[in-house]
Parts: structure tokens; C-alpha cells; sequence
């Protein structure tokens, strides 16, 4: 089964994630982008580097790491469970302020080759909660855009969400991430063992 951890920075996907690799031992854990030796150098150029490139280049970018991490690494343990920080619904989210959903999702199904989450969990925060974990943080590129655009992107979150529901069947658990971490990770495993 493949599982992925959707929301905005500072929602708390890598420490739930974390705790699930002390509950899932045989568990395949991968993250977007950076889950191949390909997406770790394409991670850099998107998140690090002061390289400018346009929209469709950087969507391109995005759409190879996830062709790679799929083609490579999670079609061949497709018999085990994969759990993964972010997805192509995060790339769907964050790029639907300058392209259509059904653009996005036809060139993440050629992307993919169909392989998409089973279940997501999704993450989601008050703006307040987002400006103080955000303020605790080194702020990579897309980090240092400010609150507004983690909101908006939140929001576009949602809406894409609600249109794969009528595109591909999956299950998803929406999250308030102000919950205690101990109340959000019992929530999760039993998400995920259901």
C-alpha cells in the first residue's frame, strides 16, 4: 500500500512520519522531492539554489523526480507498504496557481504511469499555527515566500483533494495539526492498519 503525508510546511508530516518508522519496521519511507539519487540533486536546484528558472521548468523538474522515485524504487516494492512525505498532490497544489488541474493531472498520470497514493493524510493548520512554527525555522526558497502563499497553498491543497476524489480512488484522513502529536499519531496507525 502506498500511503503519503500531504500539507504545508510546519504541519508536522516529518515528526509524524518519524514516529511511524518505530511502528512500521518493513515500511518503505520516501519523500518528494529528494526520494531518489536523482530527486536529491533536483531537491537542491528547486529548494537551494539561487538558480531562476520559469513555472513549466520547474514543474518539469518536480514531474522527472517523481518519474525516477516511481520508476525506480516504488514499483518494485509495490507488495510493501510505502509511506511518503508529500506526493504528486503537493506538486498538483502548489502548481495549480499557474496551471489547470487537469493539465497537472493528466502530466502526473504520464509521470507516474498511474501509480498513485492509496490513502493520504492530510495535515493542515490555522495561520497562526503556521506563523509560529515558521518562525522557528531556516526558511529554504519556497519557505521564505511568506504566510499568505502557505495559506493559499493550503487552500489549493483542499481543492485538489476534492478533485482527484472524482479521478482516482483514494482514502483520505484530514488532520487538524494543532492536535497533540501523541492524539495525531494514534489517529494515523490506525488510518493506515485499517
Amino acid at each position: 500500500m502506498y500511503i503519503a503525508f500531504e500539507g504545508i510546511d510546519c504541519v508536522g508530516k516529518s515528526t509524524q512520519i518519524e514516529l511511524l518508522k518505530k511502528y512500521f519496521h518493513d515500511a518503505i519511507f520516501t519523500k518528494e522531492p529528494g526520494g531518489s539519487e536523482l530527486g536529491v540533486h533536483l531537491r537542491k536546484i528547486l529548494l537551494e539554489s539561487k538558480i531562476q528558472f520559469s513555472k513549466k521548468a520547474e514543474l518539469l523538474l518536480f514531474l522527472a523526480d517523481r518519474a525516477n522515485l516511481i520508476d525506480m524504487y516504488l514499483v518494485q516494492n509495490k507488495n510493501k507498504l510505502i509511506i511518503s512525505d508529500r506526493s504528486f498532490i503537493s506538486n498538483m497544489a502548489y502548481a495549480k496557481l499557474d496551471f489547470d488541474l487537469k493539465t497537472l493531472f493528466e502530466l502526473n498520470t504520464f509521470a507516474t504511469g498511474g501509480v498513485f497514493p492509496q490513502k493520504i493524510v492530510f495535515l493542515y493548520g490555522s495561520k497562526e499555527l503556521i506563523m509560529q512554527r515558521l518562525s522557528r525555522k531556516n526558511l529554504d526558497s519556497i519557505e521564505k515566500r511568506g504566510i499568505e502563499y502557505f495559506l493559499n497553498i493550503q487552500n489549493a491543497l483542499e481543492e485538489t483533494l476534492e478533485f482527484l476524489k472524482t479521478k482516482i480512488d483514494i482514502k483520505i484522513l484530514r488532520l487538524d495539526a494543532s492536535l497533540s502529536i501523541e492524539n495525531l499519531h494514534e489517529k494515523i496507525k490506525d488510518f493506515i492498519d485499517d
